[in-house]
């Protein structure tokens, strides 16, 4: 797991390292204490995300999917729901791109659209629709016909909400499929069928991601006409 992680974190950093590195010295020429502080913070972020990224697989996946088992042998469908929204909530807002996000429209926007309003509706929209994705496992819902109901929504939604908040709903939506998010929400579903359908059927999880990353769409799609 270390060596597979490492690679991994090296195989993202090391091409985009090398390209800004190519550039400095054939066409960008940055100020020399700028480029040694890419040079350093690439350096940090990449420890970091090796650290981050351990931590999940050795502890973020494997608790997501016994909370998940755990909640579905209580054999009662509210407390499934409610710890579903509420873990779907706090995962977001403890989600770095949603965190950036917020904080840029508040920046791009002077203050008129406060970030910390667009972090809990775009938290609020995962956690329903977390919930939403997990009585669909329960009562075997189509996903296809959720998806299609959900984009219908999104589309009804675009027409009438302000056309700036169109491209940050749908940046919203990607930026709450992190590396934080997806793996919980992810196992979080794996547990749930497992106990329901058992192991052999536990790929009925996916699909959890491409719903619940409809939530934070309708939800900053809703902010718009409020704000319109």
């Amino acid at each position: 797991m270390l060596k597979e992680t490492l690679i991994e974190v090296l195989s993202s950093f090391l091409p985009l390292s090398l390209i800004i590195i190519l550039l400095q010295f054939t066409v960008v020429f940055l100020p020399t204490q700028l480029f040694v502080d890419f040079l350093l913070g690439a350096l940090m972020a990449s420890v970091g995300i090796y650290l981050f990224l351990l931590g999940i697989q050795v502890g973020l996946s494997p608790v997501g999917e016994m909370v998940g088992s755990a909640l579905s042998k209580t054999g009662k469908l509210s407390l499934v729901l409610f710890f579903g929204f509420l873990l779907g909530f706090v995962v977001t807002v403890a989600e770095p791109g949603v965190q950036v996000l917020s904080n840029q429209v508040e920046f791009v926007s002077d203050g008129v659209v406060p970030g910390v309003v667009l972090l809990l509706f775009v938290a609020l929209g995962v956690g329903i629709f977390v919930a939403l994705s997990l009585l669909r496992l329960v009562f075997n819902l189509s996903l296809v016909k959720l998806l299609a109901s959900g984009y219908l929504v999104i589309f009804v939604l675009a027409l009438v909400t302000p056309n700036t908040f169109v491209p940050i709903a749908l940046d919203a939506g990607g930026a709450t499929t992190g590396a934080m998010a997806v793996p919980f929400i992810l196992s979080l579903g794996v547990g749930v069928t497992a106990v329901l359908r058992g192991k052999a059927n536990s790929g009925e999880s996916f699909g959890l991601i491409a719903l619940s990353s409809i939530g934070p769409v309708i939800a900053v799609l809703l902010l718009g006409v409020i704000y319109g």
